[in-house]
């Protein structure tokens, strides 16, 4: 058994299925990053993940599966405006608000889908993005697999950089994290706060959108009730245990990814072991990351919300 369970870890197949289960992980985070940064805590990733698989494979159903990428990303910027308003210029705690979005997700895709396509006996289905194979990159033996994926993965793979450009790199970026550590401060050198996280919100919901759409769309073609299954709280986790960086937060994901794989592979073989306990596993281990890592340092204004001063 050992023998079969090595063989599985060190194969090309295991380290393309790790690829692919972190790619909605990415995603969700280099979006959720934004957000957090600026000091608006997006514990909703999970909703809207869950929003962006309904619509996303809405629109794949009936135009096909570009349209429903973008389906699923103008429904759930539109729908985080009521986020924004909440957190930003109510200043509602964002917790309360966070857990209310995930909930109303969980009703209106349950909802949505009954009124539209009833109570079937059969799995709907709808058109999955192809895997797109680099020219020569793909041919590599064995980290291959990083270029014999769907376009959801590549788009995870450039974000990490483009985020990191924006941080680091642009004004935009640095009036992110000023905001975040010290809006008062910010607002005094004439930032624009709610603005910033306006954007940071609509960031994160769009790329938390791109993510739930690519489970429908790009991995398994069919929606189903709550099917996002707690990836966006990984996700999450992701960014924290990340320390808020790109690319802490890009490894952070690829190991919830490996986790993933194998547990999926390990109920694949057969093993004696009762499902359920592999299906714990990328919870398990993100309480662990949790323990052993700890959360790392956050922002100082994450999850205050600001008043502008008068």
């Amino acid at each position: 058994m050992l023998h079969d369970i090595l063989s599985m870890v060190f194969s090309e197949a295991f380290l393309s299925s790790s690829i692919r289960l972190a790619s909605p992980l990415l995603l969700a985070a280099m979006g959720g990053i934004l957000s957090e940064r600026s000091g608006v805590l997006f514990l909703g990733l999970e909703g809207f993940m869950l929003l962006g698989a309904f619509f996303g494979f809405l629109g794949s159903y009936y135009f096909g599966p570009y349209v429903g990428i973008l389906t699923a990303v103008a429904v759930c910027m539109v729908i985080s405006l009521i986020y924004a308003v909440s957190t930003v210029t109510l200043a509602v705690n964002q917790v309360v608000v966070s857990v209310s979005m995930n909930i109303l997700a969980l009703g209106i895709t349950g909802a949505y889908l009954r009124v539209l396509f009833g109570a079937h006996t059969h799995q709907l289905t709808t058109v999955r993005l192809r895997v797109m194979e680099i020219p020569l990159l793909s041919s590599i033996p064995f980290f291959g697999a990083f270029f014999r994926q769907n376009l959801f993965t590549y788009i995870g793979y450039l974000l990490v950089p483009v985020v990191y450009i924006i941080f680091f790199r642009t004004k935009w970026g640095l009036n992110i994290r000023a905001v975040g550590e010290n809006p008062h401060a910010a607002e005094t050198m004439g930032v624009n706060v709610s603005r910033i996280r306006y954007l940071s919100i609509l960031w994160a919901s769009a790329f938390a959108a791109v993510a739930g759409a690519s489970q429908t769309i790009g991995n398994l073609g069919i929606f189903v009730d709550n099917m996002i299954a707690g990836k966006g709280f990984i996700a999450f986790a992701a960014i924290i245990l990340g320390r808020f960086h790109p690319l802490g937060v890009m490894l952070t994901v690829f190991f919830f990814g490996i986790v993933d794989a194998f547990q999926l592979n390990l109920q694949a073989m057969g093993s004696s072991i009762p499902y359920q306990f592999p299906l714990m596993m990328p919870y398990v281990f993100t309480l662990i990351a949790f323990l052993l890592a700890g959360s790392g340092k956050a922002p100082k204004a994450w999850g205050v919300p600001y008043t502008m001063e008068k």
